[in-house]
């Protein structure tokens, strides 16, 4: 047989071997560690060889990829051999390096590691045996050469995983959602895990006005008649006053046997577990379920109660809106009209807002509608408020709440289509007085309060939406029951 045919045997024989060592490069870089785990409890073969190759993962890829790589340079070597003898030195040569820059990238470049992908675990499980050979007899040359490649370039080695970044994964959680693999609902609670670090106690707690608490001198009994008719298991024992908070009194206490008829509730109390607002979600959730605690009390910087937390919050900025028998007259955080109005929660956040109406408010002032609102007045809004902002009609709707005081719960918003002239439109601070029910302040002189009535919620919540939101709610549930 003519050398200038064994070339080209030889070189068809390593573009065969450096597609196989590709397709394992990328199918060991895809399989997932608890993946394999599972195939183990299913007495998968291979499954135990493979989860040995994965303790060591970067050292099999690199091994992997020098086989390839040796394989890529032989087979152009053999056919630059035979090429050279056909077409002479320079033609050959140049035949031979834009051939095989072809033949390279689609028959080892392209098509093995797209394979090697499509079916990571079958060709994984099926060369694990072969890798953890090859590797034993080349162990000493691929552990020189991995040695020489860190030094020549320092830094965190091989990534054990297909992504190494969040970024990445949130990427490849979009990308499943958009494939099918993973539902919308599936996507939202992924990426609200990764949320809760960048989001803080005070967006989801429960505002000190809306909070119900009781005098530490009180009687059991009537702290038991509380919290059955308020729905809430663990109601704040307070001292001189609600910044004086002294700790938590328990439904189950209350009812638990060994309870005087004549004890009073700091008896029977609990300590408080205190917590500051701007501690990230994550952290919380961690302390919780550390302490086992479900409540906790928020200080502000001031060192005032700025309001309450549970633990039904933060999984809700998970999971989504969890509602209970006691939940019934909760305002959803938006509903959508039938005229092109929408219905917002006075606490929904303004980012939330703005991406509602696909606008832009950037007021680094005030958090809510409700604030905003506010800013815009240039004082203490009460129902039937209306203002002008950011090419929204903003409309103040509530009522009055357990005490009589006024106070907004939500906040009717319209787009405005055709924007009245400089002359005659509202400016920053600019209300109309004819839709506020008396005199403005005048009702603050008479104690008119503003407050809002539903907890904070993020945009990518899904709420169950109500045609007509209750005009105040009473009663809210402080924990989880």
């Amino acid at each position: 047989m003519p050398d200038d045919v064994i070339f080209v045997v030889a070189a068809l024989a390593l573009l065969l071997l450096g597609g196989i060592f590709a397709a394992m490069d990328a199918a060991l870089s895809t399989v997932s560690q608890a993946r394999v785990e599972d195939l183990m409890k299913e007495h998968r073969a291979g499954a135990g060889r493979l989860a040995t190759v994965l303790e060591s993962r970067g050292t099999y890829v690199g091994l992997a990829v020098l086989l390839r790589v040796t394989c890529e340079t032989a087979s152009v070597a053999f056919i630059a051999l035979a090429l050279t003898d056909w077409l002479g030195v320079g033609w050959g040569l140049f035949a031979a390096i834009l051939g095989m820059a072809v033949v390279l990238y689609v028959a080892v470049g392209v098509g093995p590691r797209t394979l090697g992908r499509q079916h990571a675990y079958t060709i994984s499980l099926g060369s694990a045996i072969a890798l953890q050979a090859i590797g034993l007899l080349l162990k000493p040359l691929t552990r020189l050469l991995i040695l020489i490649g860190n030094a020549l370039t320092p830094g965190k080695g091989f990534r054990n995983g297909p992504f190494a970044t969040e970024v990445e994964l949130r990427e490849v959680v979009d990308l499943a959602e958009a494939s099918g693999v993973v539902a919308a609902d599936e996507r939202r609670m992924i990426q609200s895990v990764f949320d809760l670090g960048d989001t803080n106690a005070r967006e989801v707690m429960v505002p000190r006005p809306e909070m119900i608490w009781i005098e530490q001198d009180k009687m059991a009994t009537q702290a038991m008649n509380l919290a059955v008719r308020s729905g809430h298991s663990r109601i704040p024992v307070i001292g001189e006053n609600p910044d004086d908070i002294v700790g938590v009194v328990y439904l189950k206490d209350l009812v638990a046997g060994g309870v005087s008829a004549s004890a009073q509730v700091h008896e029977v109390m609990r300590d408080a577990e205190f917590m500051p607002d701007s501690k990230p979600l994550d952290k919380v959730l961690a302390d919780m379920q550390r302490t086992r605690n479900h409540m906790a009390l928020l200080v502000d910087e001031y060192g005032g109660i700025a309001g309450l937390v549970t633990i039904e919050d933060v999984l809700e900025e998970i999971v989504g809106e969890i509602t209970d028998e006691y939940d019934t007259d909760e305002v959803a955080p938006v509903e959508e009209l039938d005229d092109g109005s929408i219905r917002v929660s006075a606490r929904l956040p303004v980012e939330d807002l703005g991406e509602l109406f696909d606008v832009d408010i950037d007021d680094d002032e005030v958090e809510t509608v409700g604030g905003l609102l506010g800013l815009e007045l240039g004082r203490v809004p009460l129902p039937g408020a209306r203002v002008e902002s950011h090419g929204l009609l903003l409309v103040a709707e509530g009522g009055p709440n357990r005490r009589g005081r006024q106070r907004i719960i939500t906040v009717l918003v319209t787009r405005i289509e055709e924007p009245e002239t400089d002359d005659t439109r509202p400016g920053r601070g600019d209300h109309h007085d004819s839709d506020i029910p008396g005199d403005g302040v005048a009702e603050r002189d008479r104690g008119a309060e503003y407050s809002m009535s539903s907890r904070g919620r993020r945009s990518d919540r899904t709420a169950t939406v109500r045609s007509t939101p209750s005009a105040a709610r009473t009663e809210r549930d402080h924990s989880p029951g």
